[in-house]
């Protein structure tokens, strides 16, 4: 059984999550609006992991006893100055999301919740690869220039998205 708080605090997650999905989304959407579609197929591939990791945030918390609860969140950006820009803020954002998750794992140690913390160490690896990944791509921008951004928009567009344990983020 998941502690009230626990709960609490995991339910906020997944509309952190999902939130995200929404912000990665709308940059996607940006990205296509100025034909960098490699670029927009990226973020559309962020997206889709975003709302994986809320449906394992949900579906934990029904495997807990616990119930999740859909909230509303506010209306993400639209509109950026620059693919760099975009990547700026989506570093920004990741970093916010590892503090988010870093404090679940804090409510946790408290609650003694050790099944929550073995659940959420994926979640703390996840989130060293997503910073990684948001400053990779800054870097790339970087060494290419205004010039080469077709190249690393080409480079984008190969991502791919396979959930880790299929079945996992689904309801």
């Amino acid at each position: 059984m998941i502690s009230k708080k626990l709960e609490e605090a995991v339910n906020a997650q997944i509309q952190a999550e999902m939130y995200s999905a929404n912000l990665y989304l709308s940059m996607s959407a940006y990205f296509r609006s100025k034909g960098l579609d490699g670029f927009a197929h990226w973020m559309y591939i962020q997206y889709q992991e975003e709302m994986f990791h809320a449906m394992k945030f949900f579906n934990y918390l029904f495997s807990r006893g616990g119930r999740a609860e859909i909230r509303e969140m506010e209306k993400p950006a639209t509109d950026f100055d620059s693919p760099r820009d975009v990547y700026e803020k989506a570093l920004k954002h990741e970093q916010l999301v590892t503090s988010l998750i870093n404090n679940l794992h804090e409510i946790a140690i408290e609650e003694n919740d050790y099944a929550f913390q073995a659940f959420n160490q994926w979640y703390i690896d996840e989130q060293v690869e997503e910073e990684e990944s948001a400053q990779g791509i800054i870097d790339k921008l970087d060494l290419a220039g205004e010039g080469g951004i077709y190249w690393v928009d080409k480079e984008l567009a190969a991502r791919t998205f396979t959930p880790t344990n299929p079945g996992e983020g689904e309801v």
